[in-house]
């Protein structure tokens, strides 16, 4: 069963008997994911014995942070190291039925992305440590094994940003501070593909492998396979970098944060005209689509931060809590790799990802 079903309705069991003794009965947990520090909503009854008691949140055997409670409604905080498991609600005079949640697994940590990830085609996981504006650092690109084991990539490229694969298997990355885009092979070695890109920050390919790239100062950049450069689209600038990608059906979407906290998510058409798909969100950074064009989005909304879903017809969801999240990418085993400000991590989440060039 899917990790982001409900839990079952308020005073039945599974085969629809009521529970009895006053056992606390758990109705709703939103979202149904989380990394370690995020915060998840528990709705149902029973959860105070004698409407005294302060009860206790568990991650299996983990006791997690309480920061709201009523017999009702509780709130929770993840606590670092725990595992997808079972989450349960002791009100002092007895325990819950448990409910599955998935929680984020640490892959590497010590990094510094400031976008989405980049999975090549054997599912070797890329980060940036991307380093402060004008920052040199000594290694700029980390590859993340299938064995979870970190290797250095790539050494002094400065500040690295956006990352994606071609159906070649060549890695571009972007250098904001550079306004310059690199390739890159599997062995390493980078070559100039394309210079005087402003400040060069999110990138992504479309279905005839043009190569899309944002400019922060307000520029979307278009890049034939024959190297012709193209001002695609103008928009607003962003405080920090606009992050891209292609829907299902060919539209470029895009994502800048301004000083507002209450952004837009663009959708730029083929012919290069834009609107807003959706807005509201606050700090909206690194985007992917499902197969079944849904889009999700590293942002807060309503105060809540982690990954927010919206709908083919822009109706918002909080999917995942968590803090300090940047970008995201899928697997090909229907999990999701999570970019953090310091950290990569997996998490098991039951949805097929859009392959980025099919």
């Amino acid at each position: 069963m899917s990790l982001w079903k409900k839990a079952g309705k308020a005073g039945q069991s599974v085969d629809g008997k009521s529970f009895a003794g006053g056992r606390p009965h758990i109705d709703e947990v939103t979202p149904r994911a989380a990394i370690a520090g995020g915060e998840i909503a528990i709705q149902g009854h029973g959860f105070t014995a004698n409407g005294n008691m302060r009860p206790v949140v568990r991650f299996g055997e983990q006791l997690g942070s309480l920061l709201v409670s009523s017999p009702s409604r509780l709130v929770v905080r993840v606590p670092e190291g725990v595992r997808s498991g079972d989450l349960t609600v002791d009100s002092g005079a007895a325990v819950s039925e448990p409910v599955s949640i998935a929680v984020g697994i640490t892959l590497a940590e010590s990094l510094h992305p400031v976008a989405n990830p980049a999975l090549d085609p054997a599912g070797n996981i890329y980060s940036t440590f991307s380093g402060s504006r004008g920052q040199k650092v000594a290694i700029s690109v980390f590859k993340v094994g299938r064995d979870h084991v970190t290797h250095a990539f790539l050494q002094d490229l400065l500040n690295p940003t956006g990352m994606a694969f071609d159906r070649d298997g060549l890695l571009y990355i972007s250098s904001r501070a550079e306004g310059t885009v690199y390739q890159v092979t599997p062995d390493g070695h980078r070559s100039i593909y394309a210079e005087g890109m402003g400040v060069a920050t999110g990138i992504a390919f479309d279905a005839e492998e043009n190569l899309y790239v944002g400019d922060r100062t307000g520029t979307i950049f278009k890049i034939s396979r024959d190297r012709q450069i193209f001002v695609f689209a103008t928009m607003e600038p962003s405080v920090a970098a606009y992050h891209l990608a292609f829907s299902p059906d060919g539209y470029l979407y895009v994502t800048g944060p301004t000083t507002s906290s209450f952004d837009h998510v663009f959708c730029i058409s083929p012919a290069g005209a834009f609107t807003s798909f959706y807005r509201g969100l606050g700090r909206p950074q690194g985007l992917a689509f499902d197969v079944e064009g849904n889009l999700y989005v590293a942002a807060s909304l309503a105060g809540r931060r982690g990954v927010v879903r919206l709908t083919p017809d822009a109706k918002p969801e909080l999917m995942v809590s968590g803090y300090s999240i940047v970008g995201l990418a899928f697997t090909l085993h229907r999990s999701m790799i999570l970019a953090t400000n310091s950290s990569l991590i997996e998490l098991f989440v039951d949805i097929e990802g859009r392959p980025l060039l099919q």
